[in-house]
């Protein structure tokens, strides 16, 4: 918006609307910024062009499609999660068990987190996290 802001375009051109932003309102106020600025707006997907008037009304109507589409997706997600909490199934990434004992003792013969890791069987980012709980 900067670069379209100081005039570096005439024109941005997007494959899909749900591309460019993720509510109505933020669709609305970047082709209203874009519009102030000079800038034409096309959806090559759609074969809409933002700068007349029936493309525009054309674009409000699939971005508001898009968005109740997003939000049903949304919906079924949350759906989806917590019927497995119901059912009793753990979500997310099993949590690495690691000897923390062996890490503060290789810490303080001078290992580096790379080291350590690699002693332990884990990333240096999971050591060096675990290290800092110590």
């Amino acid at each position: 918006m900067a670069d379209a802001h100081r005039r570096h375009f005439d024109i941005v051109l997007c494959w899909k609307v749900d591309h460019f932003g993720r509510s109505l309102k933020h669709f609305v106020n970047a082709l209203a910024d874009l519009d102030s600025y000079g800038v034409a707006f096309v959806i090559l997907r759609d074969n809409l062009d933002l700068s007349t008037p029936s493309g525009r009304r054309m674009f409000q109507i699939i971005g508001a499609m898009a968005e109740f589409e997003r939000s049903l997706i949304q919906e079924r997600v949350r759906a989806g999660l917590r019927n497995a909490k119901l059912k009793g199934k753990t979500l997310g990434r099993p949590r690495r068990v690691v000897n923390r004992d062996e890490m503060k003792r290789l810490r303080e013969q001078g290992a580096s987190f790379r080291e350590i890791a690699k002693a332990v069987s884990a990333s240096p980012s999971t050591v060096r996290t675990r290290m800092q709980m110590i």
